[in-house]
């Protein structure tokens, strides 16, 4: 093979891992949505966008099915919902979150990328003070009003609304979830994404090498099957 056909075939299997991660996260926010909301995404808002994620990135029916089946525990295996919390090369943090059917392969498998790249796996909670999770919903712009929408999510509970590229992105404390999603269904808005995040509270530098490690750690942890996100605090 060619160098130019080498080059090809390596974007087309880095496309097709993306690709894959796309999948797996829609398809893990189905099952997720319907095992604590219910399987009826007239009355299932978190379904109902998960849904509405997997038709915009042409997510297999059947693929959904088996989501929709596992969500109702129809799929015989217990998936549970797990973090690991660690740090990469240079100080870095690094906060997995997994949904697993065994903990014990999938903390095996997280531990040995973490040693692969020069990083380490700590205990739960080592990471508390370095991130905090918040409610985040990704918003079309559409016809909406900017400073009418502000002032409705920030009634809600919203700290921050930001417009970027024709999406609103707001950012509220994590107890005020409910109080936003209730707010945009009484508008009759669905957002693109909405969910819990792990926003940084400090931040550490890293280059060269050290980047390059931490970018192979996530890499790896991202191709991981039992994860489904992965934060970390490097300075941008």
């Amino acid at each position: 093979m060619g160098r130019k056909s080498s080059k090809i075939a390596a974007k087309k299997g880095a496309a097709d891992k993306a690709k894959s991660r796309i999948y797996s996260k829609a398809l893990h926010d189905v099952a997720k949505a319907i095992k604590s909301g219910g399987p009826d995404p007239d009355t299932n808002f978190l379904l109902k966008i998960a849904l509405d994620r997997c038709r915009k990135f042409n997510v297999p029916k059947d693929n959904i099915d088996r989501a929709i089946k596992k969500g109702s525990g129809e799929g015989g295996d217990d998936y549970n919902e797990i973090n690991y919390e660690g740090y990469g090369p240079g100080g870095v943090a690094v906060f997995v979150e997994a949904s697993t059917n065994n903990p014990t392969r999938t903390v095996a498998n997280v531990r040995s990328y973490f040693n692969k790249c020069n990083g380490s796996l700590g205990k739960e909670g080592c990471l508390q003070f370095v991130f905090d999770q918040k409610s985040v919903f990704t918003i079309p712009k559409g016809e909406l009003e900017e400073e009418e929408f502000t002032l409705e999510m920030i009634d809600a509970g919203a700290e921050d609304i930001e417009l970027d590229e024709e999406m609103f992105e707001v950012i509220g404390p994590k107890e005020a979830f409910g109080d936003i999603q209730k707010k945009l269904q009484g508008l009759n808005i669905t957002p693109e994404e909405a969910g819990l995040e792990r926003i940084p509270l400090s931040f550490t530098s890293a280059e060269g090498e050290v980047l390059d490690d931490v970018e192979k750690l996530i890499g790896l942890l991202e191709d991981d099957e039992d994860v489904v996100n992965v934060y970390h605090n490097i300075e941008a």
